[in-house]
């Protein structure tokens, strides 16, 4: 066995390096936000403008009740990307949700590029936690709803103005190994004290922080990966002070930090791709809250990507056609109840079934179909959630 094992990991190790990928979304997380196709072809010392845009329908029902079919534009994005000398870059994104329901500057910054393994970046960015949140463009993946844990647990899109360093070191052909880290305006008050009336990390977003850090301490990040042509695996944190514990000055409150930890993967064996993401949050809350706001919860999800189909459709030369299975849960609540002892349930279990068709490796059609089992906290009946989503979404 021990003579085996050594041949069998070569030939695994051999098959992702050398695997053809089938879905056109297996960008490593660091280049991600420049791998976009209006920059692919932009000369030195030009400007490009160019964007994404996603809608879909939905049909969804609730223990049997319905509301019906309805459909949503759900959002409509436009880069902008200038090359301002040698290793200078700027590059902006501008979103907007549900028409103009929401408009939002998702990125704005500059990137001071002086090596490969040396760069340096400030303005509104992507912090690096997870796979998903530097990586999440609509027409890159293949299920139309973004995981749960990469926007429940980790709160993506999560922009936050700061600034940092990241890099590339190259290890042997094929591997190298990347690295980030930032100091940004951290999350708010809102990650307790919010309209969900738990522990909701997401609301702890806010526009404010684009202004200034609600406490004066910094928020730090940071986001170390191996990467070979086709995968990743990647290791990121997250930490901050999230409650404005000082008033002009005057401390009027105790510091209650806020980390998150996460772990992500890509990879293709043979023709199956295989990616997912896992993240641990830790919450500091005041003890005269701790039986209803939780201070730890996790979520993962997990996809299998297959190609169906491959070749020729109509005016499609190179059309793929890919089956999807998506496995996500998320656990709002670890803790127990401090009366009675009792788990604290609050979780979320959810299935998706799809197919995506590229007729193009840019432009993406969806079918899904998504299940949710659903548990409050006390533990009730479990709610059943059960529906199908056709969309679309596309490069321009």
């Amino acid at each position: 066995m021990h003579k085996v094992l050594p041949s069998v990991l070569i030939i695994i190790f051999y098959t992702v390096v050398n695997a053809q990928d089938t879905t056109g979304v297996k960008i490593p997380s660091q280049d991600a936000i420049y791998t976009r196709p209006f920059i692919l072809k932009v000369n030195n010392l030009s400007t490009s403008i160019g964007g994404y845009f996603e809608g879909n329908s939905n049909y969804f029902s609730e223990d049997g009740v319905s509301e019906g079919l309805s459909f949503e534009l759900r959002r409509f994005n436009i880069f902008l990307y200038s090359s301002l000398g040698p290793g200078i870059k700027f590059l902006s994104e501008l979103e907007f949700e549900h028409g103009t329901e929401e408009i939002a500057l998702e990125t704005a910054l500059l990137d001071f590029q002086f090596s490969p393994q040396f760069a340096l970046r400030a303005g509104i960015i992507l912090v690096p936690l997870g796979m998903f949140n530097q990586n999440h463009d609509s027409p890159r993946w293949d299920i139309i709803d973004r995981p749960l844990v990469s926007t429940q647990i980790i709160p993506s899109t999560l922009s936050e103005v700061g600034f940092g360093v990241y890099g590339r070191f190259t290890l042997i052909r094929y591997l190298s190994l990347t690295y980030s880290g930032y100091l940004t305006n951290g999350l708010g008050d809102g990650v307790i004290l919010n309209a969900e009336g738990k522990t909701f990390v997401p609301s702890g977003k806010r526009k404010e922080a684009f202004e200034e850090d609600n406490n004066g301490l910094p928020a730090y990040s940071g986001r170390i990966a191996l990467q070979h042509s086709l995968g990743e695996l990647g290791l990121s944190f997250y930490h901050c002070v999230y409650n404005s514990f000082r008033v002009e000055g005057i401390e009027v409150d105790e510091k209650r930090s806020l980390s998150i930890t996460a772990i992500d993967f890509s990879a293709n064996f043979f023709d199956f791709t295989l990616q997912g993401e896992a993240a641990y949050s830790m919450i500091e809350v005041p003890d005269n809250l701790s039986e209803i706001f939780d201070d730890k919860q996790w979520g993962t999800f997990f996809d299998i990507i297959y190609p169906v189909y491959k070749g020729s459709v109509l005016l499609f030369d190179e059309a793929i056609l890919n089956s999807i299975v998506r496995f996500e849960y998320v656990d709002f609540n670890m803790g127990r109840f401090n009366v009675t002892g009792q788990n604290v349930k609050d979780d979320v279990t959810a299935l998706v079934l799809g197919l995506s068709f590229r007729p193009v490796p840019n432009t993406v059609i969806k079918a899904n179909y998504r299940r949710h089992w659903t548990v409050d906290a006390i533990g009730n009946p479990t709610i059943h959630t059960a529906g199908f989503q056709f969309g679309f979404a596309s490069y321009f």
